[in-house]
């Protein structure tokens, strides 16, 4: 029996922000800036990253690389890291207000998991200025974890590392990580959840995993929502998820079962 304590969510494709769109288009300003046109699997592989740290992993892929050496005749440097991330930064603080809104379902898990004396926490790969206009707008249409805590609160140190999880315990007073599960929407979610000790949980619909919007999936045939389902679950599998869920409705019953 797991008798799970406290939730730890993450933002943007988990709990607001269905497809994580914002951080998507932000990156694909900043690199065009520099004369980079990533694709979208480039822009999304180290999504749920500390922001800086993602732009680092994006010019390490094999293209992006190779494309920056033939483009000025060098490889990338940190300073060039530096000079994107200024490009990205009010590239997104100009679409985060619109990208703010909680996915369909959120309220009403929330609402059920908080019936069953369950903390609500949360982790995510932006600063904490850029939460204060997520976190705000999320608050406004009903949304509010008991506790969020951002790269800038542990060094600047983001996912995959454990530490912003283990700060929501701290601050929430959850003895053990034995009784934490870490839900997200991304490889490096899975990854910072088990580097924590956690359960972790993939959720699909609306999620970076699965990539699409909600008129995008909408418009999907039966066969071929089940065919990107299923890959996105391979993703979160491979990432190292204990569990996946199609939506976040399901959760209040995962938990149930767990403490079962």
């Amino acid at each position: 029996m797991t008798r799970i304590k406290a939730v730890i969510f993450d933002w943007a494709g988990t709990t607001v922000d269905f497809g994580s769109f914002a951080p998507v288009e932000a990156f694909k300003k900043a690199f065009v800036d520099f004369g980079l046109t990533p694709t979208i699997e480039e822009t999304r592989a180290p999504m749920g990253m500390q922001k800086r740290a993602h732009i680092e992993a994006m010019l390490s892929g094999e293209r992006l690389s190779a494309r920056w050496r033939d483009l000025n005749g060098r490889p990338w440097t940190d300073g060039d890291v530096d000079e994107i991330y200024a490009r990205f930064e009010p590239a997104l603080f100009a679409v985060l207000r619109g990208h703010a809104a909680p996915l369909p379902g959120v309220l009403e898990t929330v609402a059920r998991i908080r019936e069953m004396d369950v903390r609500i926490g949360s982790t995510t790969g932006y600063t904490a200025a850029m939460m204060e206009l997520v976190a705000g707008a999320a608050a406004s249409a009903g949304y509010a974890p008991d506790c969020l805590v951002c790269p800038d609160e542990v060094g600047g140190v983001g996912r995959p590392y454990p530490y912003m999880i283990w700060r929501n315990l701290e601050k929430m007073g959850v003895l053990s990580v034995g009784e934490a599960l870490k839900v997200g929407d991304t490889a490096a979610d899975m990854q910072e959840g088990k580097n924590a000790g956690c359960l972790v949980v993939g959720v699909i619909e609306g999620s970076s995993m699965l990539g699409l919007s909600e008129a995008e999936l909408g418009a999907l045939r039966e066969d071929e929502k089940r065919r990107a389902f299923e890959e996105a679950r391979r993703g979160y599998m491979w990432a190292g998820a204990d569990r996946v869920i199609d939506n976040i409705r399901e959760l209040p019953e995962l938990l149930a079962s767990l403490a079962r």
